[in-house]
């Protein structure tokens, strides 16, 4: 498959590489196509991997992701183009940080909205799919890292067939498919995203370590 990672930072290089590993075509997106950390990570993954801008990334593109960070997510998009999204899945990755005040951030939407609804509002012909934004950009990828891979990932979305898409992309990561919790609509990923605050304390007492969620019944 085709697929575009908007945004060359940890997560957007960390999920291009497993992509592009699994045998996906990877284009990078980001503000120049000569981008230095895409066109490393492009390098580093070999011939499916290439940079572009943002444009010409989801241009190309079959699936979308957005890997870029909730402050700038909407100003991207805006340059990969409406057209360019249009009919289109696109996965949400990103988080609604808001570092203004310091460390630790608050989120600039919140309770009855989130960033993934307010992309979808702004795109309504794109098939928005929030999934990822939970974890370490390591785990996204791999998550027999941890435990065996016995916790989980969870998406959000409106359209079946785009959370069927994500699923099996998640699948392809290695997440099983038991542990890949669909919450529903889109408006889910209000929860998703209010999480980050919470992971951050947790990220900032335990240092350097791997974790995430298990949910857990009897």
């Amino acid at each position: 498959m085709k697929i575009a990672v908007l945004g060359t930072g940890v997560v957007g290089r960390t999920l291009a590489g497993k992509l592009a590993t699994l045998g996906h075509s990877v284009t990078m997106g980001s503000r120049h196509a000569a981008n230095p950390a895409a066109l490393e990570r492009a390098a580093l993954a070999g011939p499916p991997a290439r940079a572009a801008t943002f444009a010409e990334a989801a241009s190309d593109g079959e699936l979308v992701i957005n890997a870029t960070g909730g402050a700038v997510s909407l100003g991207v998009l805006q340059s990969a183009g409406a057209h360019n999204l249009s009919g289109k899945v696109l996965i949400d990755v990103g988080n609604p940080l808001d570092f203004s005040a310091g460390f630790p951030p608050s989120l600039s939407v919140h309770n009855t909205d989130s960033l993934a609804e307010t992309i979808q509002r702004t795109f309504p012909e794109t098939l928005v799919v929030k999934a990822l934004n939970t974890m370490r950009a390591d785990l996204m990828v791999d998550p027999d890292r941890l435990a065996g891979g016995d916790h989980d990932v969870f998406l959000a979305g409106n359209d079946s067939a785009a959370k069927e898409l994500v699923s099996g992309i998640l699948r392809e990561f290695g997440w099983r498919p038991e542990h890949i919790r669909d919450l529903g609509p889109l408006e889910a990923a209000r929860g998703l995203e209010m999480w980050m605050p919470l992971w951050l304390r947790l990220y900032a007492l335990q240092g350097n370590r791997m974790f995430n969620i298990k949910v857990v019944s009897d």
